[in-house]
């Protein structure tokens, strides 16, 4: 039986992906489940589940596949074939991404996902030598979303921006330049999104921040790798963006770190 996931069945989803080395946050499911109530799927076996996928749809254009993973229990037996299927049927002709680890992107490229760029997870331990930022809000953040994220998506972020995640802002002259979410999760915190005009303003986020910090940065910001290696940050793994129809016109240069390998 293929059926949606409710807000326990998403935690179960996050708590094998926390099972896998993925660490995903620990107030996650309340702000995934806001993005889209139906976009949560599993495969239940004699009422126990075999299998789970997120396939989210943001809006009418642009979906995103992930949380793709069948309990060991019970795989090589179609589960995880069967939940994608559902997962990908919802999505339906939306344009398409996911973040694919090394050994899956040969399939995903076979079932019509291209390559769009590498991701690198990087991981340190910060010390704060700055004050506090102002607390991000829907409204200080929406023109940085629009440039940064294909779809908008103000029910999940009304739901990422609060406590226990941190949300905050970087200010130029009274404009809002760089905004960026901490979110506590199994082993430190991950800093995702962080959108920001210039590298100056991103390094400035960081630089109010304190303890271990993991961040997912688009391969091509080499100045902002480079930021980070030098404040003792090191690369554990990559994963790469890959999409199913049109690509998203995005502002690249900006994305200093993705929001979650999760939801894009």
């Amino acid at each position: 039986m293929i059926r949606n996931l409710d807000l326990g069945g998403i935690a179960t989803l996050l708590e094998w992906a926390a099972g896998e080395g993925w660490n995903p946050g620990l107030n996650d499911a309340p702000a995934f489940q806001a993005a889209d109530p139906n976009g949560f799927f599993g495969v239940f076996v004699d009422g126990a589940m075999a299998a789970g996928i997120s396939a989210v749809c943001h809006d009418a254009h642009f979906g995103f596949i992930g949380l793709y993973i069948c309990h060991p229990d019970w795989r090589g037996q179609g589960h995880g074939k069967a939940v994608w299927e559902a997962g990908m049927a919802y999505l339906g002709n939306r344009t398409i991404g996911l973040d694919g680890v090394p050994e899956q992107q040969a399939n995903y490229a076979s079932m019509g996902f291209a390559a769009a760029y590498d991701t690198v997870r990087m991981s340190g331990r910060l010390l704060a030598t700055a004050a506090p930022l102002p607390a991000a809000s829907l409204g200080l953040v929406r023109e940085l979303e629009y440039q940064c994220f294909p779809a908008s998506r103000d029910a999940f972020l009304t739901s990422w921006l609060t406590s226990p995640n941190q949300g905050m802002v970087h200010l130029a002259q009274g404009i809002v330049d760089a905004y960026a979410v901490l979110r506590p999760c199994r082993d430190g915190s991950k800093i995702g999104p962080l959108f920001a005009h210039n590298l100056d303003a991103a390094m400035d986020i960081l630089a109010t921040l304190s303890g271990p910090v993991h961040i997912d940065v688009p391969a091509a910001q080499t100045a902002w790798l480079a930021a980070l290696t030098e404040r003792g940050f090191t690369p554990s793994f990559c994963t790469r963006r890959m999409y199913r129809g049109t690509p998203p016109t995005l502002h690249m240069q900006s994305i200093f770190g993705i929001s979650s390998l999760e939801l894009g």
